[in-house]
């Protein structure tokens, strides 16, 4: 158990599986390395820089899979059921970490750990059972080859508990697709990345836990008075309520910030279609929630009638799933996308770079540059629904064209030749979440500079801060005015770090975006639940720490600057719509990057920490971190 005087919401433990040799260790936690890093993406920046070997091989087994739960993991507080998974991307070959919600983390508290520190590779094909301080490696031959679905019904039946957690991977993860994630349940992924191949490329097919220790926190009436207070406030939160994400394709629309046909054209008859109220309306099945939280904002969505029949056990498309496999591929048709996002959980593939990678492809298709020679015979044209479909079950089972699609839009593109990198939409070779930086210019600044790629959640979300409701947070910061969506300055970059360094603490705590607790409420619920008086200067401290690791990490592994960009399609308008005459400036982008780096501590033109900022983080320089290894 937890000592008495350690912080309130953690276990006290991470466990460290080796799982060539079969050992399994445990390792206390220390207090200062907790106050330092905190825990979730923290912990992973920490453990990938000093524990993972210079340049390895993300599919090796020497590559470093990290499960870290935050102190607010488990802790009876909305927004609390989230984890961090972190290791080095098969994709990107520089750092991945993603964060997933249902009930996983919660329990894995519960069982007594905040950490999984996983390495090596399995002879035969593994699972492991976690249980109130205990830790088996158990066989897995059997659970080979099944689809998420039967993997997780196939483990509570053997374990027999039905309500047992499951993180686990399917045939995408077992066939190292690069893009595939970790499926947390059936419909939470732990989606960036290509961290399902790396659980593949280990043979660990799942990970089952249960326990029965709730968290401790320090101050319980502290938290109970910030859960009142949630629970009070609906109206910050009843959209997502109602309808999850997704209900503003009209908006998306008009500001140009949907994203259609590989981010090339701004209008699409009859988008509506994927809309999250039309598709609730005419197949939704109920809404559910990750573990403790009111919100209940995730979509469940059966089809039973017609060509694209949906299981209920899958969930429902989130915003990011209708994009990728709707508008970006050219297709409306909800019940198609919503069958593509039950196919990408059953074969535990990322939506939004199996989206990409086929929009991609079918621009390349209509430009002669792919053919059906390369396809098997289907027409990859936009608007196709076949081809989206067939494409997810080949990417899953790497059949056929399949295989090229799993690549991902970075290599595709080196294969292709032509100008296709152009039109490549990636950064880091992640492919771009589903809003548009020729619209929020913020976050194009943050698809170049995010460590781990495109990402949109370690991100800012520009039209958020364009109006006079948005000038009392801003105030916060110094700023006294709306900020400009469509355009990039020295204010908009300054915000942006405060934001990224908001989104980081969130993904180290972990607590979910989608609750609305600002900077100020950050502090009070850290306090209650750990006792620590922090402050939001020693917190922002704590984000640069983190940030200017995982920067380090992808330095060591060979990224750089260059890599911080934007494919040239950015600095052209759309083809119609809003943006038909708003293409990004390459000058602005280049110059708001720098400033980002000198606010950073960074090098500004090559993005390289300064020494004295190293120095100030307690962050080991390159040459150390290499020689210790």
């Amino acid at each position: 158990m937890v000592a008495e005087n350690f912080p309130g919401g953690y276990a006290g433990k991470i466990a460290r599986i080796n799982l060539t040799t079969g050992s399994v260790t445990q390792e206390d936690l220390d207090e200062t390395f907790c106050r330092k890093y905190i825990g979730g993406a923290g912990f992973v920046a920490h453990y990938l820089y000093n524990e993972m070997k210079p340049h390895t091989d993300a599919l090796s087994p020497d590559n470093v899979l990290v499960f870290a739960l935050g102190p607010v993991t488990g802790v009876t507080l909305p927004g609390s059921g989230r984890h961090c998974v972190g290791a080095k991307s098969p994709l990107t070959g520089g750092i991945a970490k993603a964060e997933v919600g249902e009930f996983w983390g919660a329990e894995l508290k519960r069982a007594g750990f905040d950490a999984l520190i996983i390495t090596g590779k399995a002879v035969n094909p593994v699972y492991l059972w976690i249980k109130d301080g205990e830790i088996a490696i158990k066989d897995a031959s059997h659970l080979w080859g099944k689809i998420t679905g039967d993997t997780q019904a196939a483990i509570r039946q053997e374990l027999g508990d039905e309500h047992v957690r499951v993180s686990m991977i399917g045939p995408g993860g077992e066939n190292l697709v690069k893009y595939a994630c970790i499926m947390s349940g059936l419909y939470d992924a732990a989606g960036r990345g290509g961290l399902g191949a790396v659980m593949g490329s280990k043979n660990l097919k799942a990970l089952a836990v249960k326990g029965s220790q709730a968290p401790k926190v320090k101050n319980p009436d502290g938290v109970k008075g910030i859960r009142q207070w949630v629970l009070d406030n609906p109206r910050y939160y009843a959209d997502m309520h109602d309808n999850g994400t997704g209900a503003w394709v009209k908006g998306f629309i008009a500001t140009g910030n949907l994203p259609i046909r590989n981010f090339r054209d701004g209008l699409l008859d009859d988008a509506m279609g994927i809309d999250a109220k039309e598709l609730l309306t005419k197949y939704g099945a109920g809404m559910d929630a990750c573990f403790g939280c009111p919100v209940r904002c995730k979509k469940r969505i059966e089809v039973k009638e017609g060509p694209y029949k949906v299981d209920v056990a899958y969930g429902g498309p989130e915003y990011e799933t209708l994009a990728a496999f709707g508008s970006d591929c050219g297709i409306v048709d909800g019940a198609a996308v919503s069958l593509g996002n039950q196919l990408a959980g059953e074969y535990s593939l990322d939506t939004i770079s199996a989206g990409g990678a086929i929009a991609f492809a079918m621009e390349c298709f209509e430009k002669g540059w792919i053919t059906t020679k390369e396809t098997g015979g289907i027409q990859f044209k936009f608007g196709n629904i076949d081809a989206m479909l067939k494409g997810i079950e080949l990417i899953g089972k790497q059949e056929g064209f399949g295989k090229f699609l799993g690549l991902g839009t970075k290599r595709m593109a080196e294969k292709i030749g032509h100008n296709s990198a152009e039109f490549a939409m990636h950064s880091k070779g992640l492919e771009f979440g589903m809003h548009e930086p020729r619209f929020k210019q913020g976050l194009g600044l943050g698809f170049m500079v995010s460590p781990i790629g495109g990402d949109h959640c370690l991100n800012m979300h520009d039209s958020g801060l364009t109006g006079p409701w948005a000038v009392p947070g801003l105030r916060w910061f110094g700023i006294h005015k709306p900020l400009s969506a469509t355009d990039i300055d020295a204010e908009k970059v300054a915000q942006f770090r405060n934001v990224q360094f908001h989104q980081i603490l969130n993904d180290s705590l972990v607590v979910c975006q989608f609750l609305p607790y600002n900077d100020e409420m950050r502090v009070n619920y850290t306090a209650a639940i750990t006792g620590w008086n922090t402050s939001p200067i020693e917190q922002q401290k704590v984000a640069e720490r983190i940030l200017t690791t995982m920067r380090m990490f992808n330095l060591r592994e060979g990224l750089s600057a260059n890599d911080d960009a934007l494919p040239k399609r950015m600095f052209q308008p759309k083809t119609n719509g809003f943006l038909a005459d708003k293409p990004l400036s390459a000058e602005k982008m280049e110059a708001a990057k720098s400033y980002y780096y000198t606010l950073m501590g960074w090098h500004p033109e090559t993005g390289v920490p300064l020494p004295m900022k190293l120095q100030e983080l307690d962050i080991k320089p390159l040459a150390e971190a290499v020689a210790a290894k």
